[in-house]
């Protein structure tokens, strides 16, 4: 047996320290995981605002969730934004309004600032309470931006151009236009839709100006499917008013992306057609092992889409092959199938390039 002295074993933990990290950095694709969006997303932010309908953090959210507890999220278990990172080799980004703001370390692997209820333009939160539109979460990122670059200048530009800003958002947006009456006095739906289109490019420009260079954005999904939507139809169908301005922002996304990648130096995207997933995934459940895919799991009423998912309410028994958790929100079990097809799927559904294919470029 060999023995140690003490600045030998210093020297051995050291080493062992060193190759741990070294480990470590293989593992992560990128060095961070912005997030941006709304409750598809959220991890938490809503907790820590006073006034907001738009809350997650009670029973039956998190019963799938590794510490079998709410925590923020509108899902039974890890959504969208834990999955992506989990892919990546990174942490969860953390809610943006948990972190200690003079804390470099606590933003070094991501922060989520997406927000329940928030749309991109800033008259969303009305619906739901008090939210974070979109404009706010770059305005938070902004101010975390100056913190990094107290890694100094050269560092702070290179972790910033090579992680990935990741947005999901837009659904809030369509509801709130279709649920109002003032705001189709205002504008078309066409003309609503290309607005929303130009006010989310305005955000990605800001970003782009201060070195953010790797942007994976998901679209809108077949809104006009989810339980809320059906249950207003005597055959549960979908709502197909809604399902077609879905597609059209999606294809003027599509289109500014381009553009974009076309104009600026260095803009790298993925967009994913959530429309499309969450359509084959309708039409071929049992293929995707779902044996229910109008109603929610969580929720009272018909297709458990009249009362929300609260602690009083019934859950399934069976998340796992429920499409959607609640009235509007799919289960755990739906977005790991979403999330492995944006980071790996085909050009079918990944534009131009899926989310490995970014960050690996």
């Amino acid at each position: 047996m060999v023995k140690m002295d003490g600045n030998n074993f210093i020297f051995f933990l050291t080493i062992c320290v060193l190759s741990w990290r070294m480990e470590l950095l293989k593992a992560q694709m990128v060095p961070a995981v912005y997030v941006f969006g709304d409750s598809l997303v959220d991890v938490g932010n809503n907790n820590f605002l006073p006034v907001s309908f738009a809350k997650a953090n009670f029973p039956h959210n998190g019963v799938d969730f590794p510490t079998r507890k709410p925590t923020g999220r509108f899902c039974n278990g890890k959504n969208a934004a834990d999955l992506l990172a989990e892919k990546l080799g990174l942490p969860s980004s953390p809610p943006y309004l948990s972190l200690s703001v003079n804390n470099i370390t606590s933003h070094l692997t991501g922060a989520s600032f997406a927000s329940g209820g928030a749309g991109i333009f800033n008259s969303t939160d009305h619906v739901f309470g008090q939210a974070i539109p979109l404009s706010n979460q770059v305005d938070d990122f902004m101010s975390l931006n100056k913190i990094l670059m107290k890694l100094g200048s050269s560092a702070a530009q290179n972790h910033t151009s090579k992680s990935l800003f990741a947005f999901v958002i837009g659904s809030n947006d369509l509801f709130d236009y279709f649920g109002s009456p003032n705001l189709r006095k205002q504008n078309t739906p066409q003309q609503y839709v290309d607005l929303m289109v130009t006010t989310l490019k305005q955000q990605l420009m800001r970003l782009y100006a201060v070195g953010a260079r790797r942007f994976f954005l998901g679209g809108v999904g077949a809104i006009g499917c989810i339980p809320v939507e059906r249950v207003k139809n005597k055959s549960h169908g979908c709502n197909a008013e809604h399902n077609f301005w879905a597609v059209e922002y999606n294809d003027g996304l599509k289109a500014m992306l381009n553009e974009l990648k076309s104009k600026l130096r260095g803009f790298n995207y993925s967009f994913f057609d959530t429309y499309g997933i969450m359509q084959t995934i309708t039409q071929n459940a049992s293929t995707y092992g779902f044996n229910e895919v109008e109603a929610a799991c969580c929720g009272l009423g018909e297709l458990r889409a009249i009362v929300p998912c609260l602690p009083f309410v019934t859950q399934c028994s069976n998340r796992t092959d429920h499409m959607f958790w609640d009235l509007y929100h799919p289960t755990e079990a739906t977005t790991g199938i979403v999330v492995d097809t944006l980071f790996d799927g085909p050009s079918r559904y990944c534009v131009p390039i899926n989310v490995r294919q970014l960050v690996s470029g």
